[in-house]
C-alpha cells in the first residue's frame, strides 16, 4: 500500500520503512515551538522534571507574540518566564520584541522550517508550515514541553483527504477565499484528525502567501495538518530564506485517501465566514447588507507582504468610512519594514488606518482591537467563535485582506468590485 506525503515524512522520522493510518509511532522532531501563552505552562512542567538542558538548543523556537509588547503585569510575567528560560538554556531561536513577529510567519521567514521536516508547536496554527512541504501540527503545552526535553513526540498516523486544485483564481480571489470555500464545503470537523493534502495543476497559480494561508486554516476543518507538494516556487522560497537542507517527499501513486475533492479555482468568489464558525460561509455577493464597526488586517493567516499589498491596492486614494476602525498588523518586523519601503504603510495611514507592531493580540481577543458588545468586525484572522475577539455579544466575519479593505472603505461587508476595482 502506498503512502501519502504526510505518512512518508512520519515514517522517515520514526525510522520505519512504512506506516499506515491509525498506527501509533514515536517520531523525531526538527523543531519545537512555543509562545508567551503556551510556553510558560510547558516550562513550569519541564522544570519539575529537573532536566539540566533541552534536547537541542537550535531546534527550539520561543516567540513572545500574543501579548507583546506586554499589555499588563500578567503578560509581562509570562514573557519574563519565557525570556529567562531561553537565556538559561541558551535557546538559539528566541525572538525578543524588536526581532519577533507572529510566530507562524516568523519561522518560515527565518528559514527555521523546510520541506520534509517535522514540527510541533503549542499553538493550533502550527500547521501553517505544511505550505513548505513539512509535517507540522499543534499540540498541548505538556506535549510541547516533553518535545523540548526529548526531541520526540508520539503521533497517531493520520489518514488523508485529497484536494485537487484546478485552474487559476480571479484577480481578487486569494488563498483565504480558497480555504474558506473548502471549510464551508466540508465543515469544521470535515477533516477531523486527518491530513489535508493539496495537489493539482492549480497550485502553480497560488503564491507562497496563498499557500501559507490555506495550510494555516487546516485546523479550522479539524485537520491534523495541511500540506502542499514541493514545487519550484517552494524551493525558491526556501533558498531565499534558509540554508538548511530539505527533503522532498511525494505521495505514492497508490496512496489511499478517505475522500477526494476537486476545487475549480476559476469559479471561486470572494468569500466571508459569518459568525460564529469558519464553516458558515457565503460569497460577498450573497452576504447582504452587513454594517460593521472594525476591520483587522493581519495575523498569522494574512499578515504577509502579499496580503498587505492587496489591502493597500484597495485602500490607495480611498479612505476608511466614517466611524470605522481599521487596524493593520504586519506579521513580522521584516514585513513591516518592506511595507514601509514599498509605501504601503503610507497608504494605510493616509486611508485612515492605524498600523501596529506585529502581534497576535486582536485575533484572540487579547489586546489592540477588542470588540465591545454588539460590535462587528471583518477580520483576516482565522477564527470567529463566540467572543473570539472580545465581548460574547460581538461578531467576527472572516475574510481576505482585499475584502477587509473594501469593507473598511464602505463600512459594510464588501468586495473590491463594489469599489469599481
Amino acid at each position: 500500500m502506498g503512502m501519502t506525503m504526510t505518512q512518508k515524512i512520519l515514517a522517515a522520522h520514526a525510522g520505519l520503512e512504512s506506516v499506515t493510518a491509525g498506527q501509533l509511532i514515536e517520531a523525531d522532531l526538527d523543531m519545537v515551538l512555543a509562545n508567551d501563552i503556551t510556553g510558560p505552562v510547558a516550562i513550569h512542567e519541564v522544570e519539575r522534571l529537573n532536566k539540566k538542558t533541552v534536547f537541542d538548543k537550535d531546534k527550539i523556537a520561543l516567540v513572545p507574540d500574543h501579548f507583546t509588547p506586554n499589555k499588563d503585569i500578567k503578560s509581562a510575567e509570562h514573557c519574563k518566564c519565557v525570556r529567562e528560560f531561553a537565556k538559561r538554556h541558551e535557546i538559539t531561536n528566541y525572538f525578543e520584541v524588536g526581532e519577533m513577529g507572529i510566530e507562524h510567519a516568523l519561522l518560515p521567514e527565518k528559514g527555521l522550517i523546510v520541506a520534509g521536516e517535522t514540527c510541533i508547536g503549542a499553538d493550533s496554527h502550527t500547521c501553517t508550515y505544511g505550505a513548505l512541504g513539512a509535517f507540522s501540527t499543534g499540540v498541548g503545552s505538556t506535549d510541547m514541553g516533553a518535545g523540548m526535553m526529548t526531541g520526540k513526540a508520539w503521533f497517531k498516523v493520520p489518514s488523508a483527504i485529497k484536494f485537487e486544485l484546478k485552474g487559476k483564481p480571479k484577480k481578487w480571489v486569494s488563498g483565504k477565499d480558497v480555504i474558506l470555500h473548502i471549510i464551508g464545503m466540508i465543515g469544521v470537523d470535515g477533516a477531523l484528525y486527518k491530513s489535508m493534502e493539496f495537489v493539482g495543476d492549480g497550485i502553480k497559480n497560488l503564491t507562497m502567501d496563498d499557500r501559507f494561508s490555506i495550510a494555516n486554516m487546516a485546523i479550522e476543518a479539524g485537520a491534523k495538518n495541511g500540506i502542499f507538494p514541493v514545487d519550484e516556487l517552494t524551493i525558491a522560497y526556501m533558498k531565499e530564506h534558509s540554508v538548511k537542507p530539505y527533503t522532498v517527499y511525494e505521495a505514492d501513486a497508490d496512496a489511499e485517501y478517505d475522500e477526494t475533492y476537486v476545487i475549480d479555482l476559476d469559479t471561486l468568489e470572494p468569500t466571508v465566514a459569518f459568525p460564529h464558525l469558519p464553516e458558515n460561509t457565503k460569497t460577498v455577493k450573497e452576504s447582504g447588507e452587513v454594517k460593521i464597526d472594525q476591520v483587522v488586517i493581519g495575523s498569522c493567516t494574512n499578515g504577509r507582504i502579499g496580503d498587505l499589498r492587496a489591502a493597500a491596492e484597495v485602500l490607495k486614494d480611498r479612505h476608511v468610512a466614517e466611524g470605522i476602525r481599521c487596524i493593520v498588523f504586519p506579521a513580522t518586523q521584516s514585513i513591516y519594514l518592506q511595507a514601509i519601503e514599498e509605501g504601503l504603510i503610507q497608504t494605510f495611514v493616509k486611508a485612515g488606518a492605524v498600523v501596529s507592531t506585529p502581534t497576535c493580540g486582536p485575533c484572540l481577543g487579547g489586546h489592540m482591537g477588542i470588540l465591545a458588545a454588539g460590535e462587528r468586525a471583518v477580520s483576516t484572522t482565522n477564527r470567529n467563535f463566540v467572543g473570539r475577539m472580545g465581548h460574547v455579544e460581538s461578531e467576527v466575519y472572516l475574510a481576505s485582506p482585499a475584502v477587509a479593505a473594501a469593507s473598511a472603505v464602505l463600512g459594510k461587508i464588501a468586495e473590491p468590485a463594489d469599489l469599481g476595482l
